[in-house]
């Protein structure tokens, strides 16, 4: 049996998943199997893939029926003990299947394991910013509040849990791993590779940019988890909304350079969860807002290069 299955849904992703490939066939961990769904694509993924030498790889196309099938149509044919999910567009580091396997082999009882991602810009270059967390374990009332986990691309996850809490749910767009590592954390502990292994790329072309769309699905699976959770338990549903409004408003300010949706989004998030007043994320938000109503778009550009200046520079540091 392979070790490892990877599944790299696809459509139309020509522009970057040679790259995204090459990061998976660059791992130091080499017992793995490929398997690139085509979903429908309208791009020259068939004769590009016709050329690929390496066994390993095989490509799996399909009509276009979404990314969670394509992702289920993987989990089928996928011979491997553990199965890695990788968008498209991201990349690995090398060492990202080699730590994430010594991990589940090291930890039986664990059903998932994550691992930091550092966010990349169009070109592969790093924007300076980590997703972080140290959160591990029974995670499911952490998960379902917030999502430690940010991203397709970095769990690896043992195939037996499929078995136990299903597929992918074709009703659930662009938030279908969020479901998914829920469904999963209500089953089994969550372990962690605290290093930055994952690459998300930032690009005009990413569904989570569509904020609308989004939240509606957020709610989808809020709805869900809580419709099965605990009495005592169901407290964390304005946490839960809370929180999704708070990030909401963020992506207006990072992606849209709009504070006046920011703002409205922040004002959701309060009604939610008025607890956010006192925590840094909220703060920051504040922060960032009152910048750019107090100094224009150009005036908050130029705060939030130097920010990110320094913040590479300490990065640099560290490493």
């Amino acid at each position: 049996m392979t070790k490892v299955s990877v599944v790299i849904p696809a459509y139309n992703a020509m522009t970057y998943l040679p790259e995204t490939l090459e990061s998976v066939l660059r791992q130091t961990f080499a017992d793995f199997e490929v398997l690139m769904i085509n979903d429908g694509s309208s791009d020259n993924i068939v004769e590009w893939a016709a050329e690929i030498v390496d066994p390993r790889v095989r490509l799996i196309s399909q009509s276009n029926q979404g990314a969670s099938v394509a992702r289920n149509t993987g989990i089928t044919h996928a011979q491997g003990e553990y199965i890695a999910f990788l968008d498209a567009d991201d990349l690995w580091k090398p060492t990202k299947l080699e730590k994430q396997v010594r991990c589940l082999d090291n930890n039986p009882a664990a059903g998932l394991v994550y691992t930091w991602t550092a966010l990349i810009d169009q070109s592969g270059s790093p924007i300076g910013t980590l997703w972080v967390s140290d959160i591990e374990g029974n995670v499911w009332q952490q998960i379902v509040v917030r999502d430690m986990i940010s991203n397709g691309s970095s769990p690896m996850v043992r195939r037996s849990c499929f078995e136990t809490v299903g597929v992918f749910d074709p009703q659930i767009k662009g938030v279908e791993d969020r479901e998914m590592w829920i469904r999963i954390a209500a089953c089994y502990p969550f372990a962690v590779v605290k290093e930055p292994l994952t690459l998300y790329r930032r690009h005009p072309g990413n569904m989570t940019s569509n904020r609308q769309m989004i939240i509606t699905e957020l709610r989808k699976v809020f709805e869900k988890a809580f419709e099965s959770a605990p009495f005592e338990l169901l407290y964390l549903r304005n946490q839960s909304y809370g929180w999704m409004n708070l990030f909401a408003a963020w992506g207006c300010i990072e992606d849209e350079k709009n504070y006046k949706k920011a703002i409205h989004y922040r004002q959701q998030a309060i009604l939610h969860y008025p607890q956010l007043h006192n925590t840094s994320t909220y703060i920051r938000l504040s922060i960032r807002i009152a910048t750019m109503r107090w100094f224009g778009l150009q005036g908050y550009e130029r705060v939030r290069g130097i920010t990110r200046t320094v913040r590479q520079l300490m990065l640099g540091a560290a490493t």
